[in-house]
């Protein structure tokens, strides 16, 4: 059966160019970020044993959850729900009923929620990013995407920012009957596929990022931007979650410009290598056929992500974005890889 594309009325959508105005200014002191995945239990029973059921997707990557409602969520399943994230990367929840203001008010519950710095937002609520494509408004953009190949859109959401995205929650309501899906790619294991010696010599280095992207889009559209975007925000390649204590290869073609330290040749050359380790990563990646409904939570600290724009021109797709802030990105020395972590459970 084709799915349903008419479970809201499409002249109540927001389009992505309208409802740009936002009360009040960004803020842009730090702060310090609290991960309520520090409070879960580590069986995450709250949410497993709660389901009617569970479905890991992939080995490595993406779980389905059926038969518990994000509307409904009590404290402890907020947490647990931090851990299972930060564990799978990325989960999906399916037949949801929230709505864009209770997404905003859950996505509170996981950090300083994010502004966007130049798409639009919700009619009523100026923290849920509208996603929205038609076949007429698509045509302004197309042009653009159509210029480079798909690879160049994996990105990490805002990892431009000094602190970047920690979770992102996505709910689809209208949908292509064909076509439309997301990908994500694990970063644990994109980190664990590497050899010991890039291992290493990764582990050393820091990157920069830019939302220059922004800029160009805000140049080619008209689209102001809400604010000057940060230049040149240093990460380091390889991040350690505060929560799982796993590393995660920390750099995309989206945001990732240079190696700090290495000439432009040997930082081109080493990023082009790290992007098509990513982009090939087929095996570490899932992509999701949205029905309307779905809810996809992931971890922006470990995964990597990209729309895929196969029915631009002939579709439309319409849904809504909330997206927290966490910690200022960071690498310990002393942490473990996924694999390595689990194979000490698996020991014990």
């Amino acid at each position: 059966m084709a799915p349903n594309t008419e479970t809201i009325p499409i002249e109540h959508v927001t389009d992505i160019v309208h409802q740009l105005d936002i009360q009040g200014s960004d803020k842009k002191v730090s702060y310090e970020h609290h991960d309520p995945g520090h409070h879960a239990d580590p069986k995450k029973a709250s949410i497993l044993e709660q389901a009617s059921q569970v479905v890991d997707v992939t080995p490595s990557i993406g779980t389905d959850i059926h038969g518990i409602q994000l509307s409904q969520l009590t404290e402890q399943q907020k947490n647990d729900l931090a851990l299972l994230v930060a564990e799978r990367g990325v989960v999906f929840f399916k037949n949801q009923d929230i709505d864009s203001d209770q997404l905003v008010e859950l996505g509170k519950h996981y950090g300083r929620l994010h502004h966007h710095p130049v798409s639009g937002h919700e009619e009523k609520n100026q923290y849920a990013l509208s996603i929205y494509s038609d076949p007429a408004s698509s045509q302004k953009f197309r042009g653009q995407r159509e210029a480079l190949p798909s690879s160049s859109t994996l990105h990490s959401d805002i990892t431009f920012e000094k602190q970047p995205a920690g979770l992102t929650f996505l709910k689809l309501e209208v949908i292509p009957a064909v076509g439309g899906d997301t990908a994500w790619y694990s970063g644990y294991e994109a980190y664990d596929r590497l050899s010991p010696a890039l291992k290493k010599f990764l582990e050393g280095l820091s990157a920069t990022h830019r939302g220059d992207v922004f800029e160009r889009f805000s140049e080619a559209t008209g689209i102001p931007l809400r604010r000057e975007l940060p230049q040149d925000t240093v990460h380091p390649v390889i991040r350690t979650h505060p929560v799982t204590g796993w590393k995660s290869l920390y750099v995309q073609p989206g945001f990732t410009r240079s190696i700090v330290g290495l000439r432009k040749h040997e930082s081109d050359a080493l990023l082009k290598l790290l992007f098509e380790h990513l982009s090939g990563g087929y095996d570490f990646q899932v992509r999701h056929k949205w029905s309307p409904g779905d809810v996809a939570i992931w971890d922006n600290r470990v995964t990597n992500h990209c729309a895929i724009f196969d029915y631009e021109g002939v579709a439309t797709r319409y849904g809504f974005r909330v997206t927290p802030q966490a910690e200022v990105p960071y690498f310990d020395p002393k942490s473990k890889s996924r694999r390595e972590a689990l194979k000490e459970q698996k020991s014990q």
